[in-house]
């Protein structure tokens, strides 16, 4: 199948039903499924808040959901009635195989506001590894059961946790098109954009304050920039012909977009300030799909310059390419990890389009997925995890999956499907 006509001469044919239930401005609630055997997991126990209600979300739950999903950590419920104030029986927990132990509360303050406070225990060394409280709105409660998933994660990894950040996707139900940006289990979700035409390739600015997306509502794709917080929008490209794959310069000033020249999409970018586009690479066949490395240094993109779609790396100063992918006939979809060392992509195999990972210092590559119809990878902030979507049952769904793919989370929609994720700074 030819690449550039699956992303974007069809794509209004292509895109196929995406989930949500779009009544009265309330949406489809997401399922987290977790599957898989980490490795070196933590086992780590997690007691009901004190003072959390029914009608609450529950803090520990999440923060369950969170670590879990990580594949570092094994999770347990413990139904002592510990605050973050109170001296734990740490020898307890270790003869049950415990060696991390979180503990909390949440209290409605006078001025309607929730104190959410808890603290960290390392049970096998016997140490206290802090405490915080903070105050949120009810609507923030979930958020602030992610800042501990965060906490938690890198007290005890070394490393920073990205609980906190956002996923932005796109959904189709019936003949409505939504772009959507939730919390990274797809929970609070609210929508950027509804349309009746598609909406595809959304991409997130390094500050996480601004989406580029490309949308087809004047029956053809123009490139808009769409500020989160005001909930405006300007177009950024709407030349002759296709406009498509926008991707944000590190520094946030330009984006670099896919545009036809000659019947041919090549790579050019643009200056959010204004000007003409500046096309980068030369090319005598389709240049697209580009996204920077983290020091904004080099374009990672696809092109069939070789003769079929592979994934090229081009240096932005010297304009110097080398060829990445060599694996099969069609590679698509780059994504790169925060430190440059991995490499996402789909491949094109015997047996379908699957996901595939490349360690960019060895050259090792490994498919991590069983299933035959991935799309769209995109890493998480901290490189841990990766989203993507893929055809499972009949339906498009949100997964995210390590790195080594020993260890998936299902975003299982109860209608439709689910498609382009993007995963926010």
């Amino acid at each position: 199948m030819n690449f550039l006509l699956k992303k974007y001469v069809c794509i209004k044919y292509l895109l196929v039903a995406f989930i949500c239930c779009l009544s009265s401005g309330l949406y489809a609630q997401f399922r987290v499924d977790v599957t898989g055997v980490g490795k070196n997991q933590i086992p780590i126990a997690l007691n009901l808040f004190v003072g959390q209600t029914s009608d609450l979300p529950v803090i520990s739950d999440v923060v369950s959901s969170d670590l879990e999903r990580s594949g570092q950590f094994k999770t347990t419920n413990t139904r002592e009635s510990l605050t973050e104030n109170d001296r734990p029986n740490l020898l307890t927990f270790k003869s049950q195989g415990v060696e991390a132990l979180v503990v909390g509360s949440v209290t409605q303050s006078e001025t309607r506001k929730y104190k959410v406070s808890f603290r960290l225990w390392d049970v096998a060394k016997n140490e206290d590894l802090g405490a915080k409280s903070f105050f949120v709105n009810q609507a923030d409660l979930r958020l602030s059961a992610h800042v501990i998933s965060d906490f938690v994660f890198e007290q005890l990894t070394g490393e920073k946790g990205s609980f906190a950040t956002k996923i932005a996707f796109v959904t189709k139900f019936f003949s409505k098109y939504s772009l959507w940006i939730s919390d990274i289990d797809g929970e609070n979700a609210k929508s950027a954009l509804n349309s009746p035409e598609p909406i595809i390739s959304p991409s997130w600015s390094r500050d996480g304050k601004q989406l580029a997306y490309v949308s087809f509502e004047s029956r053809r794709p123009v490139v808009f920039v769409h500020n989160i917080a005001e909930g405006t929008r300007k177009v950024v490209a709407d030349f002759k012909g296709s406009n498509s794959a926008p991707a944000w310069s590190p520094d946030g000033k330009y984006l670099v977009v896919a545009l036809a020249e000659k019947g041919l999409q090549q790579l050019h970018a643009i200056d959010l300030s204004g000007g003409k586009p500046r096309k980068l690479f030369e090319s005598l066949g389709i240049d697209t799909e580009p996204t920077f490395s983290q020091d904004g240094n080099s374009i990672y993109f696809v092109s069939d310059r070789s003769g079929t779609p592979q994934i090229y790396r081009g240096t932005v100063a010297s304009g110097q390419l080398d060829r990445i992918t060599f694996n099969s006939s069609y590679n698509t979809s780059p994504s790169i990890s925060s430190d440059g060392k991995f490499l996402a992509y789909i491949s094109k195999q015997s047996e379908g389009y699957k996901l595939f990972v490349m360690n960019l210092v060895t050259g090792v590559t490994n498919a991590i997925t069983e299933t035959v119809l991935d799309e769209k990878p995109s890493f998480s902030p901290n490189g841990k995890l990766i989203i993507y979507s893929t055809h499972e049952n009949g339906k498009h769904v949100l997964m995210t999956t390590t790195l080594d793919g020993q260890y998936k989370s299902r975003l299982a929609a109860q209608l439709g499907d689910t498609r382009e994720p993007d995963w926010g700074p």
